[in-house]
């Protein structure tokens, strides 16, 4: 496949090579070890000198296969597939950076990204400095001589903050860093951030690219040249996709751009309504012209995306997050899980799941107050979805 195919072509055609069976849906390897025809052929397999499979843990068709479609869709080089979407960050930043280095970060990354940074890499000798993602100041400010990477999610989770990605790389570059995006609510059926500037981009591959909550994976994109150091560890390492998964995740890219146009237009339409309910404080959606970076993301997306937040008010005599928790409960199809990107609507309150390991201050300062509540709109109709949120309309 070429650049001159549309994107629904390329999620449906590209990495599809069959075997010598000819079959028309790819097939899975379930094997760990792939066999040589002599030992000078392993010998040139293990060096480099000649391409092939050689074991599971680096090498795999399926994997292969699912690579070089996600990397197709997103206009990558290469991609690297993970066994998660924590460990796509995880082997970014160890296959680029070294004890000392410094990392500029967004403070409105998903919680276990910050533990991540913060808690972990940080033991082990990065410098961490977390920034406002929508002020392209404090990423200048933040700059040290041992910055190697910017790191930011858009739209952020939970809050749907959106950045200037072209102004971002613009710095990074300045200051001989690279920018890596977190693509995850957007997929590239929506949001290109290669083309807008940045270096490498980072999926978790269990959200919206398989779609249906099935199997976890992650994958980071980017030039040959970055992606070798993280292939590297990934070798070594082991944070490996399997195959399994891989499959699945070819089939899941092969109807995702029209998965997330259904996603955006039911989340629209949700969005909409709740700005309409008495009992809703604020609603936090790029599609809606009411959020603060509307304008830039139609410039960078192709519509909103499928994550809608929102704050409830609380009755006299309540708190915030008992109005929150008692919408939740109240909820009769919404699943109440923290897993997004799914065919089924999900619910959850981001202070005490997905953002319940960073403090109470680091929360308030990013914006994710105790009233908050993020739905991932699925595929079923929006008025359905509405319904199970009658709590609002009739409170």
């Amino acid at each position: 496949m070429t650049n001159k195919h549309h994107l629904e072509t390329i999620s449906v055609r590209a990495g599809n090579e069959p075997t010598e069976f000819g079959e028309n849906s790819e097939a899975i390897f379930l094997n760990s070890s792939f066999r040589f025809e002599n030992a000078a052929q392993a010998a040139a397999r293990f060096s480099g000198e000649e391409p092939g499979n050689i074991y599971s843990r680096f090498t795999n068709p399926t994997v292969t296969a699912f690579q070089d479609k996600l990397a197709a869709m997103e206009g990558a080089e290469q991609c690297v597939a993970t066994a998660s979407g924590m460990s796509a960050i995880l082997a970014c930043v160890m296959g680029l950076c070294s004890a000392g280095d410094h990392v500029v970060a967004s403070q409105s990354l998903f919680g276990t990204s910050i533990q991540l940074f913060t808690n972990i890499l940080e033991r082990w000798g990065l410098e961490v400095t977390l920034v406002s993602l929508t002020d392209a100041e404090e990423w200048k400010s933040a700059v040290t001589p041992k910055t190697k990477l910017f790191f930011a999610e858009t739209p952020s989770n939970p809050l749907t903050e959106v950045c200037d990605i072209q102004a971002l790389a613009d710095i990074a570059h300045q200051a001989d860093a690279h920018f890596v995006v977190d693509n995850c609510f957007c997929t590239p059926a929506i949001q290109k951030p290669l083309a807008l500037g940045a270096d490498i981009i980072i999926h978790s591959a269990t959200k919206y690219i398989d779609g249906q909550g099935r199997c976890l994976g992650g994958a980071v994109l980017g030039s040959k040249s970055l992606m070798e150091p993280v292939y590297g560890f990934l070798r070594s390492a082991g944070v490996t996709m399997s195959a399994f998964n891989a499959w699945v995740f070819l089939k899941g890219l092969e109807t995702l751009p029209v998965r997330m146009e259904a996603h955006a237009r039911k989340a629209l339409a949700l969005a909409t309504w709740l700005e309409a309910q008495p009992q809703v404080a604020r609603v936090f959606y790029p599609g809606l012209q009411s959020h603060p970076q509307h304008g830039l993301a139609m410039q960078q997306q192709c519509n909103g995306g499928g994550i809608v937040s929102f704050e409830v008010k609380p009755k006299v005599g309540q708190i915030e997050q008992e109005a929150a928790w008692t919408l939740i409960d109240a909820t009769k199809m919404i699943s109440i899980t923290a897993n997004l990107g799914d065919a089924k609507s999900t619910i959850t309150h981001p202070a005490t799941t997905t953002h319940s390991r960073v403090t109470k201050e680091a929360r308030e300062a990013s914006g994710v107050k105790d009233s908050l509540i993020r739905i991932a709109v699925g595929l079923e109709h929006e008025d359905d979805l509405k319904a199970d949120l009658a709590l609002l309309a009739h409170a």
